[in-house]
């Protein structure tokens, strides 16, 4: 089995934000560290050499696969902001209607910037997304 190389990691946050070249990116990136910040509670980390996670969970597939992830993260990628979320909450898929320009996949939210969005309802979905992750871990 391939080693896993998503793993929390001493890396620094800020040097990581830092490092990325375009500008918005950069500026987005610490928008969206803040509001993270301020609906976990938690300390940011990294994760591997290109994410900035919140908490963590252990996941174990039917295949034995297993690992550890953050309870909710981002990356600011290139082609755009992404957001490790989940949609399995109440109310997703109205909430994303609500959200602006976006894209999604099963467990990521796709922002080319934030200004294409509504922060209110990107507060909302980040929240519900960690609170519903975290409880289910707990549960």
């Amino acid at each position: 089995m391939a080693d896993i190389k998503t793993r929390q990691n001493e890396g620094s946050v800020e040097g990581f934000l830092n490092g990325v070249e375009n500008q918005q990116r950069r500026s987005d990136g610490y928008a969206v560290l803040e509001l993270m910040k301020r609906i976990t509670k938690l300390a940011p980390k990294m994760w591997g050499d290109a994410i900035i996670g919140f908490g963590s969970y252990h996941y174990k597939y039917d295949s034995g696969r297993e690992g550890d992830m953050p309870l909710i993260g981002f990356s600011p990628r290139k082609q755009n902001m992404t957001l490790y979320i989940t949609r399995d909450f109440e109310d997703s898929d109205q909430l994303f209607a609500r959200l602006g320009k976006h894209k999604t996949s099963v467990a990521c939210l796709y922002i080319n910037k934030l200004s294409d969005v509504d922060p209110a309802v990107l507060e909302e979905i980040l929240a519900r997304s960690f609170n519903h992750t975290r409880n289910r871990q707990e549960g």
